[in-house]
């Protein structure tokens, strides 16, 4: 299995269940990790017969940002669902970190690896 990854990408988004963190955004790390046959794009060294994840991050950022989740249980599954569905890959692994959101922790979060049939 081939895999595109793009890992560390920070949006701002409102998250959380506390009345003060619905109030403010907060910024939350993103890491995909998507499944793709690289195969086509190697012998043909075009984006078209690739992921394009630049793509890929604009769209997966517009979501979070305009998302107001309370868990980022919720947030994680639906990145997951977006990227399998609009991106048409078989399988992602999404990691999203909530840091600072435990004091004495330095990263707390959640991840997720979903399939076309999950």
């Amino acid at each position: 299995m081939d895999i595109i990854y793009l890992h560390g990408l920070k949006v701002d988004c409102v998250i959380g269940i506390w009345e003060w963190e619905r109030r403010t955004t907060q910024i939350i790390t993103i890491d995909l990790d998507m499944a793709v046959d690289m195969r086509r794009a190697a012998a043909t060294d075009h984006i078209g017969d690739t992921l394009d994840y630049k793509t890929v991050a604009r769209r997966v950022s517009a979501f979070v940002g305009e998302s107001r989740f309370q868990l980022v249980e919720t947030l994680t599954e639906k990145v997951a669902e977006l990227v399998l569905t609009e991106f048409q890959v078989p399988w992602v692994r999404v990691a999203v970190n909530k840091r600072g959101a435990i004091r004495g922790a330095t990263d707390v979060g959640v991840i997720v690896e979903r399939g076309q049939r999950d």
